[in-house]
């Protein structure tokens, strides 16, 4: 498995150097076969982190995206999170890695963890990384969490076993920014990374939240990230 690129805090990326840090994602629930064996393609030709995709299309993308050094991440519960059993996250996570998946993107027990339930919280979390021997990256929805909420959530992750820390699953929570980074990499633990998520949707934005301190942007709109071309009108998650 390659090693996602380490920046200096201080970086500066033309816009299509900006590629390897980008999680090029695709999960419209009416994407076609022909559409995402076409987005597999384009994180071959752009030199994109990875595809990320829905497990549904994990076969697929694995097959086509074999011998490219690009990897395939997928994710679970996920978008709507917290709707999952921790028993039906454990068994998908591992049929994911059995699929052939690389990285893992997880939703979390957001309303666990406002109810006091730490330990189920933290085991929610942990079952998952277990099942799968991946890298697990934990989407803590930050903007819903109180300031004691937040540092709880962050502390138990880690102790879960997370690789990543996100600040949210996506831009219907959040859109991705650098206050929200630095507070991740802040607490970050070493070995612990931070990926940005959340409508990102221009290269002077990524470029911001890379610069804050994320090593990956999950995005739809990687393409219009590396050629500049991105705004305020783009469509993200």
């Amino acid at each position: 498995m390659s090693e996602t690129t380490v920046h200096p805090a201080g970086l500066d990326l033309t816009p299509a150097e900006m590629a390897p840090f980008i999680q090029h994602t695709k999960i419209d629930p009416d994407a076609t076969r022909d559409e995402m064996v076409a987005h597999a393609r384009e994180a071959v030709t752009h030199g994109f982190n990875a595809a990320m995709v829905s497990a549904s299309w994990l076969p697929l993308v694995v097959a086509e995206l074999k011998g490219t050094g690009v990897e395939v991440a997928s994710a679970l519960d996920f978008p709507t999170v917290g709707v999952m059993t921790s028993a039906g996250k454990a068994a998908e996570a591992a049929e994911i890695a059995r699929l052939g998946a690389d990285q893992l993107d997880m939703g979390v027990q957001v309303g666990w963890l406002k109810s006091g339930r730490y330990d189920d919280f933290r085991e929610d979390i942990a079952g998952v990384v277990r099942a799968c021997g991946l890298p697990v990256k934990v989407m803590l929805e930050l903007p819903l969490l109180t300031d004691a909420e937040k540092e709880a959530a962050v502390e138990l992750a880690m102790e879960a076993g997370a690789s990543y820390l996100k600040n949210a699953s996506s831009g219907q929570i959040e859109t991705a920014n650098p206050a929200s980074v630095r507070y991740l990499v802040d607490r970050a633990r070493e070995g612990v990374r931070v990926k940005a998520s959340g409508s990102i949707k221009s290269y002077r934005q990524g470029l911001e939240l890379l610069r804050a301190g994320a090593t990956l942007l999950g995005t739809s709109a990687g393409l219009a990230i590396i050629t500049d071309s991105g705004d305020a009108s783009t469509a993200s998650y």
